[in-house]
Formats: structure tokens, sequence, C-alpha cells
């Protein structure tokens, strides 16, 4: 599998005829690069809640490329309500779904989500979550946003190949508490996100890197790494 870092929260991975994107945060995100048409073939986008910088461009990009979107029920049908031609799986929190061969768990996060609609107003959006990912044998943990949660430590009997895991602060775990997420998780192996983006949520990943004792990736924009 192809894991792709492209700023913020949002990962490109592929693997065979496999192709998803987690929150697609590409427009208006001052450190991705890419755009809506550098993706012509996704399948599946992982969506964990309702915030902009989150759900970002999955309708467009569900339009554009026939992708599933993957999200909690109440985002997903919002979804389907006030947009056409998408295709949207809804789950939440609880036992495992199998989706065109990708066995897929969503799992807790102490967040908000919500949605602006065009008329300027915010509507909630279901639970925040983070995903379980199991691809190829490969599981990839993406925490979405999240505060730190003893939930975590359930999450050492998936034995965890990467974890994604937030080190802003402010909206999320900041780098003490992602150090403790990782004691709690043991992966095999840790990327940081959701941080440098705005002005809140500065840190510094190599200071978290430095201080967590397992293996972490610190991964520059559109750097890509194969597992």
């Amino acid at each position: 599998m192809e894991i792709k870092y492209l700023g913020h929260s949002a990962f490109y991975l592929e693997s065979d005829d496999y192709r998803a994107i987690i929150d697609p945060f590409l427009t208006g995100n001052s450190q991705c690069t890419a755009t809506i048409e550098d993706f012509d073939e996704l399948t599946h986008i992982f969506v964990t809640h309702g915030h902009g910088d989150h759900l970002g461009d999955a309708v467009e990009l569900a339009r554009r490329t026939e992708a599933t979107i993957i999200t909690n029920f109440e985002l997903g049908n919002y979804l389907l309500f006030n947009y056409k031609n998408i295709s949207v799986h809804t789950m939440h929190i609880g036992g495992r779904t199998t989706l065109d061969g990708i066995i897929i768990k969503m799992t807790n996060a102490l967040h908000g989500s919500s949605v602006i609609t065009p008329e300027n107003d915010i509507i909630y959006a279901g639970n925040p979550c983070g995903f379980l990912i199991d691809c190829d044998n490969i599981k990839i943990y993406h925490a979405g946003d999240t505060g730190l949660t003893l939930d975590m430590k359930l999450l050492k009997d998936e034995h965890v190949n990467i974890a994604m895991l937030p080190i802003g602060g402010n909206f999320t775990i900041d780098i003490q508490d992602a150090c403790k997420a990782v004691q709690l998780i043991q992966p095999e192996l840790t990327i940081p996100m959701h941080y440098n983006t705005f002005p809140p949520i500065q840190a510094d990943p190599y200071k978290f890197q430095k201080l967590v004792s397992s293996k972490v990736k610190v991964m520059d924009i559109n750097e890509k790494i194969n597992v």
C-alpha cells in the first residue's frame, strides 16, 4: 500500500484497485498543493466529521470519480439529501463492515461535528469519528479530530500498523497527549497530522518524534511511503 500525505489531516491511500482519500481538505488548505483535478480514479472517500477542514472537497470528488463517501449516518444523509449524483455509505461507532473487500470500523472521537448550509445555518452533523481501515492486511487508524480518550487503549488489541494522530492542540490532542495516545495504541508507525495549518494549531512534529519512543514518521507534503 502507498500512503501520500496531502497536508492537514488529508491522506491518499492506494493499493491495487483501491484508491481512497481521507478527510479531503484540498481547496482552501494552505498546506495542500493537490487539487480536485488530480484525482480521477478514487474508490472511497472517508470523512471523519462535518467541519469544513475535513469534509472539504468530498462531494466534488465523489461526483468526479463516482467514489463512495463513507461517513456517519447524519452527515451521510445530509449529503444525500442536499447533493445529487453521489454515493454514500453511512455507519456509526460499533461493529465492522466490509465494503468492496476493505474492512472498516468507526472509532470514537471526542470532538464536534457540524456543517454550514448555503443559508449560513449551522446544523448538527452526527458523531465525529476516527476510522480503522484494514486493507491488504495493513491496519490504518486515522484518529480524525479528537481529544485523548482511554478508548484508544482498545486499539492495542487491533495491532495497528499505522496510526495517524493529530498533534496541534487547541481543537485536538496536543503533542503531550499524542505521546500518551501512542502508548495506549502501540502502533508500529505513527504519522503526526493536523498541525501548522492555522495559527491555533502550531506544533513541532519533530518534538513529537523526539518524545515518542516508538517509531514516528514526519511526512512532508506530497511525500509518499510504502507499507
